[in-house]
């Protein structure tokens, strides 16, 4: 990627959007590999994450944020726009992610947040490969491409990969000169530790029913090597905010908890590349996703 001077460039990519337009997705399909979770169900990612993309002597640190949403009425909800919109100021570019064809109420909130943005804009239109007839795309691309000063307009999957390279390729021009920030073999600034409490999240948003895991929050109370079973030991805690969640979480016979540990520890064997053993506990924390100080507690408080 180094340019054809001999330069290098370095600097952060905010990768923003509403809700389930697979930010997360394009994220890790930037990097290559997975460090974000995903799931169909809108508002997944909580936090911001940085992938780190290293190539040549050029380095992209993408910011995957929380979807901006309308009608943020509980504490988690507002954290969520302000982690999401605080990082608008401090990046030097900023991936604009919408999906094709569909444009909603949501994402001209988001178009009203970058309009005091500084750094340029790419708008990454996804989801084109729901489309076998990429000719019905045009109009809206001219129509989207029109609602503000884009320094690019980029169709693209990101499930399928399908275009993103391109997209790579005009983030590069508008990244200021610079040397690496992170180790060229780092690939994240979060540790194995949040990945697990982040994978157990996403097999519960999964198995569990629609509405439920928003009530759920993960955090891991033991995360340790066992060199004598040679393993990791992790101990993850789900915390719900009434009783009858935690029935829910549990399953008939622990069915649908033993499901979720399941499908977590498969996963954390693959991204770890080592053998795990996870035990999972659900308690109750009465209305922790509307409390600031049990949100702190629980680690929202990037902002």
């Amino acid at each position: 990627m180094t340019t054809p001077n001999g330069t290098t460039r370095s600097g952060y990519v905010a990768i923003v959007g509403r809700p389930n337009v697979g930010k997360s997705t394009l994220l890790n399909r930037l990097i290559g590999q997975k460090i974000a979770i995903t799931t169909p169900k809108p508002q997944t990612t909580r936090h911001r994450i940085l992938g780190i993309n290293t190539v040549g002597g050029d380095q992209i640190v993408y910011v995957d944020t929380p979807g901006i949403h309308l009608n943020a009425k509980k504490a988690l909800n507002k954290q969520l726009n302000r982690t999401a919109t605080g990082t608008l100021s401090e990046v030097d570019v900023v991936v604009f992610v919408i999906e094709a064809l569909r444009w909603t109420e949501e994402d001209d909130l988001v178009l009203s947040k970058l309009a005091e943005v500084k750094a340029p804009v790419v708008l990454a239109v996804n989801k084109i490969d729901k489309f076998r007839d990429k000719g019905e795309l045009l109009p809206f691309l001219a129509k989207v491409g029109g609602k503000r000063e884009f320094a690019a307009v980029v169709p693209l999957s990101a499930r399928k990969g399908e275009n993103v390279s391109p997209l790579e390729r005009e983030i590069l021009p508008l990244m200021p000169e610079g040397t690496p920030m992170f180790p060229e073999d780092q690939v994240t600034d979060r540790s194995q530790r949040f990945i697990a409490a982040e994978l157990v999240r996403e097999k519960l948003m999964r198995v569990l029913e629609k509405e439920l895991p928003y009530s759920l929050t993960v955090e891991i109370e033991k995360f340790d090597w066992d060199s004598e079973n040679d393993r990791y030991e992790i101990a993850a805690l789900i915390w719900v905010e009434r009783d009858s969640q935690k029935a829910i979480v549990i399953g008939k016979g622990g069915a649908a908890l033993k499901e979720v540990g399941k499908q977590s520890r498969i996963d954390m064997q693959r991204i770890f590349d080592q053998r795990v053993h996870l035990q999972l506990w659900v308690k109750v924390k009465e209305g922790w996703s509307d409390d600031e100080r049990a949100l702190k507690s629980l680690g929202y408080d990037e902002l």
